[in-house]
């Protein structure tokens, strides 16, 4: 049985800082590219992070200098420490696991959420 759980939002006042897990199981983890996503009210998912096996990182341009994404592949963890934390910032956090799909990649696998608030 596959599971991405995630864990480690909350209410945090702004220029604060948190840091979201979700570890998998049932699943491939060496060779998922992971991802965090997030979703605020009336918009769409967006891609906030993803980190392939290598450890190669790709950031929204909105957290880039703000957010980091690591992985531990003993643990079948990935995190993301947001640092500087902004209003515009709150939303749902969703973890993503994608797998190869022809030229791409294709995310197959999504955590429950978790929110993260940010008040100003």
């Amino acid at each position: 049985q596959v599971q991405l759980v995630e864990s480690g939002g909350g209410l945090v006042q702004a220029g604060g800082s948190l840091r979201l897990s979700c570890t998998a199981s049932g699943i491939m983890f060496s060779i998922a590219r992971m991802g965090w996503y997030h979703q605020a009210p009336g918009k769409q998912r967006e891609l906030v992070a993803d980190v392939s096996s290598g450890m190669l990182a790709n950031y929204a341009d909105s957290v880039k200098g703000r957010f980091a994404i690591s992985r531990d592949m003993r643990k079948n963890t990935v995190y993301l420490q947001m640092n500087s934390l902004k209003p515009e910032d709150t939303a749902v956090y969703y973890c993503a696991a994608a797998f190869r799909a022809g030229n791409g990649w294709e995310n197959k696998y999504w955590g429950q959420g978790t929110q993260v608030t940010v008040s100003s």
